[in-house]
């Protein structure tokens, strides 16, 4: 019942993490991959010592001009060059591995070459986009379905509302840390970020649902004609622990994926960890109380 009654605070914590979100994305957007941009993206490593930054970009130089170069040590302690230029074809990959190892005269390791064409770039932003939109519009029918038996005091349409609230919730706050992130630690978005939203919205919708599905029940059972806001705060008590505890056992299971699964997943398994702990949060903090406020309200303009 105290979440019931402490709303607001967490009303207001949230929309501090939202408008924060959508600040970064506004000011410093999102650095897409070059699933989205088209491109070649390649990792190396050198096992006896890596070469001057600019060294290696005088090299490249000659293939693309424009091409970025980052530094970067793993967790294992080896010294990485990620670089990304434009799309090569298959001897120009010679031309440019050349150009890595400082022409042969440095040992350098390939640990991850990719290549994606303008048009495939394109295409990939278009079908994440379409993807997210309708998981969205599937999930607001999903719910609206699943409770059209519940008209009173809240319609099950408004339950279907509240839980597109609460994942809009949840989607923004990761898309805004990796905003910061890209800014400045160069992270990108790409396929596997959009899969990892795509997921995110599950985890979250399946948490909300346990919650109103719970004052489904109780307001069936319920003899005496409790205020909702009591049934509400109910049922927020008798899911909480379960939902904590399957956000913490599959939180747990993300953090050492993040720590051991190495560079392939690291930004994949962390979108995941910021968008199920969000998606906790807004289960129990956000969707559930706001459902009491929109009873409320409904009541008032009656």
């Amino acid at each position: 019942m105290w979440v019931i009654n402490n709303r607001k605070i967490f009303y207001t914590a949230s929309i501090i993490l939202v408008i924060a979100s959508l600040a970064s994305l506004i000011v410093y957007g999102l650095k897409p991959g070059i699933d989205f941009t088209g491109g070649t993206l390649i990792e190396v490593s050198y096992p006896d010592g890596r070469p001057t930054q600019a060294s290696v970009a005088t090299e490249l130089s000659t293939i693309d001009p424009a091409a970025s170069i980052r530094p970067s040590t793993t967790k294992d302690g080896e010294e990485e060059f990620i670089v990304r230029l434009k799309p090569v074809t298959q001897e120009e990959k010679v031309a440019v591995f050349s150009a890595l190892s400082l022409k042969d005269t440095v040992k350098v390791v390939e640990k991850n070459f990719s290549s994606v064409g303008p048009v495939l770039g394109v295409e990939a932003l278009r079908k994440s986009l379409v993807s997210i939109i309708l998981v969205i519009i599937g999930i607001v029918l999903f719910i609206t379905f699943a409770f059209r038996k519940v008209s009173e005091p809240v319609s099950s349409w408004k339950y279907g509302l509240t839980a597109i609230i609460a994942l809009i919730h949840d989607v923004i706050i990761p898309t805004g840390v990796f905003s910061i992130l890209g800014h400045f630690a160069g992270y990108e978005v790409d396929t596997l970020f959009v899969t990892a939203l795509l997921v995110i919205l599950g985890f979250s919708v399946h948490d909300t649902i346990v919650v109103f599905d719970r004052v489904r029940e109780n307001l069936r059972l319920s003899s005496a004609r409790k205020p909702f806001s009591e049934i509400v705060g109910e049922s927020i008590s008798q899911t909480f622990t379960r939902s904590i505890n399957t956000s913490m056992t599959t939180l747990i299971a993300l953090v050492v994926l993040y720590i051991f699964g190495g560079s392939t997943t690291e930004h994949f398994s962390l979108a995941l960890i910021i968008g199920i702990a969000a998606g906790t949060y807004s289960s129990i903090f956000i969707g559930s109380p706001l459902l009491v406020t929109i009873e409320r309200l409904g009541r008032k303009g009656k």
